[in-house]
């Protein structure tokens, strides 16, 4: 029952954080704001945290979604939190290096994150641009 509860925090904290790309927070007087690129910051890792505990709770369950060199993980604990952590960062980037690779549902996050990596940055862009609107 504590992974599946970790699960749906971590869900939850994906779902406000990108709602958050939406909602006006704040109006500057100028184009480029700090507060906004700290916020951006703020929601990137807490998209990257999210999902790398997703992958982990399902690793921890006993459900296989990585593998290293095309072999199911065999890592403690430890290693493995950095391991998923890892496999988000370079999902949610749009690195994708290749060495770590979903398998299984493992497959379908990891599409759902790659999406949400490429539409934060238009998202932050329109929201931007829509507040600029607001001021004029």
């Amino acid at each position: 029952m504590g992974w599946f509860a970790l699960l749906i925090v971590a869900m939850i904290a994906i779902i406000f954080s990108m709602k958050s790309l939406w909602v006006a927070m704040r109006i500057d007087r100028h184009f480029f704001s700090v507060h906004n690129l700290f916020l951006l910051s703020l929601i990137y890792t807490t998209v990257l945290i999210a999902f790398g505990i997703s992958y982990l709770v399902l690793e921890e369950v006993g459900l296989p979604v990585l593998e290293e060199d095309g072999k199911i993980l065999d890592v403690h604990s430890f290693q493995m939190v950095e391991v998923c952590m890892y496999f988000s960062a370079i999902t949610l980037l749009s690195v994708g290096y290749g060495d770590i690779t979903p398998v299984g549902i493992g497959r379908w996050i990891a599409i759902i994150e790659a999406l949400v990596g490429y539409t934060m940055p238009a998202a932050f862009v329109a929201r931007t641009f829509m507040e600029h609107e607001k001021r004029d």
